[in-house]
């Protein structure tokens, strides 16, 4: 049974990493640019506005918001890496 299961994920490898390349990838790409223009987002509005607490706040929310997310998203794309490079190791 074992050697089944081996061998499905031998011939699902080329198409798991077509699916990785060429959807996963992009995908997470994009969400990593746009966590990167909140984060920058924020800290323009953060000094632009230096003068106006409530709009300070703002900026400061929406860096936080952004090294959140681009936290995540690399976090994200290391599991993925993780159990691409597991699998493929089979």
């Amino acid at each position: 049974m074992e050697n089944l299961s081996t061998s499905v994920l031998t011939a699902l490898q080329p198409t798991i990493n077509k699916i990785n390349e060429n959807v996963v990838n992009p995908i997470l790409t994009l969400f990593f640019a746009i966590a990167l223009l909140v984060f920058i987002w924020g800290a323009f509005t953060y000094i632009a506005h230096a003068d106006d607490s409530t709009k300070r706040s703002e900026g400061g929310k929406g860096m936080l918001y952004g090294i959140i997310g681009m936290f995540i998203m690399f976090s994200v794309f290391g599991i993925i890496n993780l159990i691409a490079s597991t699998v493929q190791g089979l």
